[in-house]
């Protein structure tokens, strides 16, 4: 998957939320939608752009659709933040220089 589609599908906060709530259980539309001032269309699309980043997995029965947290589709987001991991000490380490030197 492509960080561009999984950094845009949770770049929406209704979605990331969504995420959230798959994470430690299955759920359906309805379930999602439940207590949310979000339509189920809505939810339906939302689910749609989540699945197609591969962040959520769909599991049918009959005529109900389970959707649950797909973790494992946030591992080329790790890839890329392991990229610029040695970025930030360094930097963090001349930005306590520079406010050591401003202090004296």
């Amino acid at each position: 998957m492509i960080e561009s589609e999984i950094f845009k599908a949770l770049a929406d906060p209704t979605r990331r939320a969504l995420f959230e709530r798959l994470v430690d259980d299955e759920m359906t539309v309805s379930e999602l939608r439940a207590g949310t001032p979000v339509s189920q269309p809505a939810v339906s699309q939302h689910l749609a752009v989540l699945r197609g980043a591969g962040l959520v997995s769909e599991r049918r029965v009959g005529r109900n659709a389970f959707y649950r947290a797909a973790p494992e589709g946030l591992s080329p987001l790790l890839s890329w933040i392991e990229r610029y991991r040695t970025f930030w000490p360094d930097r963090i380490e001349r930005l306590k220089t520079v406010l050591k030197e401003m202090d004296q």
